[in-house]
């Protein structure tokens, strides 16, 4: 567990506002992780999966994420493009839609962002979940796009070197590029057919989500600058797809009042009878 000032330092670093109280309470890293996850608020409608400009994404909140140099797997780089990005969802309670929004000088044919979750309760690494030391390996479902091809790609890996595309393919992924900026839509229903080989969303409950981008421009050499392992990586953060309201309680109200009348009227009833003998 790293003390709460290592916290605050490295959480202020990436950019991220965390409450400071809870990091002066010396908090956990995972608490910290939770106060910036990526929360999805289920909405009524169709989902804006094919329009990263709609504006029903404006009624989800963003979350800024740190980005790093891919340092666990050759070949690596030192810098990368994309420092930070802002991350928003959206589910209506039988799809999520998930959009990356990062700052690229340039827009590239090679261009291409993806997201990683862990499939099912065995904890993996965010390096493809490559066995680590103290962390075993596990599983992983990738969400992956690129701006060529401009499709999503469903994958998995379990390791270094076992990256590979399924045979079903469940992810959606539609982009537009403006003003220097990408902005990276990926969709899919919450729940799948596979749930060996993809992340299950449950509204309500948290999973782990990390995320990676890669600048495709060239350099002078006409050599793609970040490509395969030389990409820009975030460590895992948390995800959310928030659950239905829950209205139990006026209904339980508006019953316990409805009943508490019915008593009223028979008593009163009761009563003129009463009087009238």
């Amino acid at each position: 567990m790293k003390p709460a000032n290592e916290i605050r330092q490295w959480v202020v670093r990436g950019g991220i506002a965390v409450v400071t109280g809870l990091l002066l309470g010396g908090t956990t890293l995972s608490m910290a992780q939770e106060s910036v996850a990526v929360r999805a608020p289920m909405v009524q409608g169709a989902l804006p999966v094919d329009d990263p400009n709609a504006a029903a994404w404006s009624s989800a909140t963003p979350a800024t994420f740190p980005m790093s140099p891919q340092v666990h797997w050759p070949n690596r780089i030192q810098e990368v493009t994309v420092k930070d990005l802002s991350v928003r969802a959206l589910h209506d309670g039988t799809q999520v839609a998930i959009m990356l929004e990062y700052a690229d000088p340039t827009q590239d044919p090679d261009d291409a962002a993806a997201l990683q979750f862990m499939v099912g309760d065995k904890k993996a690494h965010f390096a493809h979940g490559q066995p680590m030391a103290q962390v075993e390996g596990g599983p992983v479902n990738i969400w992956y796009w690129k701006n060529k091809d401009g499709k999503g790609v469903d994958m998995n890996a379990q390791g270094f070197g076992t990256l590979k595309v399924q045979p079903h393919q469940d992810v959606k992924a539609k982009a537009a590029y403006a003003n220097g900026t990408w902005k990276v839509v990926f969709s899919r229903p919450l729940s799948t057919e596979h749930a060996e080989e993809d992340t299950q969303i449950v509204p309500g409950g948290f999973i782990n989500i990390s995320f990676a981008v890669w600048d495709g421009r060239k350099d002078g050499a006409g050599d793609i600058v970040e490509k395969g392992s030389q990409k820009a990586v975030s460590s895992w953060w948390y995800f959310r797809a928030e659950a239905p309201p829950d209205y139990s309680g006026y209904y339980y109200a508006a019953f316990a009042a409805a009943l508490a009348l019915g008593f009223q009227f028979v008593l009163i009833r009761k009563l003129k009878k009463g009087q009238a003998a």
